[in-house]
């Protein structure tokens, strides 16, 4: 650079020698090298889920790989859901959380699902109270809107981390006493060890749901998230409806079972009734 180049500030132009070359595409065979290394790093426990991988730099050099390669091999893991890059300066890369594999084809409580399925449960009671029922609330539990239920919200917990955000109602009549027992396990066995009631008959509808500011802070995910929103009412033996639920479980953390049996069943139009004979 010139001394009048200085004073104006103007660029250096780069010699084609000395000119910054694209990096070459990573050789298959060492990303499926890195690859691999790392699987072996989570399989074997050195990795644990929800551990922060280090660094591009640190962990490029601990696979002996190059950055771009590295980076290859993690969009492949993320893609497959191994591990979750997450943007930001507290950000990084993630070991990802096994899936809680919900199946709606079985009646469980919950806990039962995760002990079943290696997990470690646990529950964060955030309120307990009684109150009047609301009108979708008084036509799932066949009774009068207006009529006491007692209102159980709680956080669901797989190895510590929040899986779901529920919200369970049921008639306070039905079940006197019920807030003075202890709400963080298994209602289900709450309720059948005293009151002799279990469900018999549950039914279920999924949907899809965008995660709440007040929801995204209780699961620990970002505003706008997908979450799994199943709505649940469960009867007993006698058909008659006892508990009222709205489950929001992460997407993230969650998949969900159906099982159905080859059964020829009619399918009931919605218009059916305007139709002639």
């Amino acid at each position: 650079m010139t001394q009048l180049q200085a004073l104006r500030g103007e660029p250096l132009l780069a010699s084609p020698a000395t000119a910054r070359q694209p990096d070459p595409a990573p050789d298959r065979g060492l990303v499926e090298e890195a690859r691999r290394r790392l699987l072996e790093l989570i399989s074997t426990g050195t990795l644990r889920p929800g551990d922060r991988l280090g660094t591009e730099r640190e962990l490029a050099i601990q696979l002996a790989v190059s950055r771009s390669t590295l980076r290859q091999v993690l969009a492949v893991l993320a893609q497959s859901g191994i591990v979750r890059r997450v943007p930001g300066r507290s950000g990084g890369t993630f070991v990802a959380h096994a899936k809680v594999d919900r199946d709606l084809s079985v009646i469980v409580g919950l806990p039962e699902y995760l002990r079943r399925q290696g997990f470690l449960a646990g529950t964060q009671v955030l309120s307990a109270t009684m109150a009047s029922a609301d009108e979708a609330t008084g036509r799932n539990l066949a009774i009068p809107a207006g009529s006491l239920v007692f209102d159980i919200v709680r956080i669901r917990l797989a190895d510590g981390t929040p899986l779901s955000l529920e919200r369970a109602r049921f008639p306070a009549d039905i079940f006197p006493g019920l807030l003075e027992l202890p709400l963080g396990g298994s209602i289900y066995d709450l309720l059948e060890q005293h009151y002799e009631i279990r469900p018999v008959e549950v039914v279920e509808h999924l949907e899809v749901a965008e995660a709440a500011a007040d929801e995204a802070a209780l699961l620990g995910i970002a505003v706008g998230a997908p979450l799994l929103a199943i709505t649940r009412t469960s009867s007993s033996a006698t058909g008659h409806p006892f508990e009222y639920s709205y489950d929001l479980f992460r997407s993230d953390r969650t998949c969900v079972t159906f099982r159905t049996k080859a059964q020829r069943a009619e399918i009931v139009r919605r218009d059916s009734t305007a139709e002639g004979p």
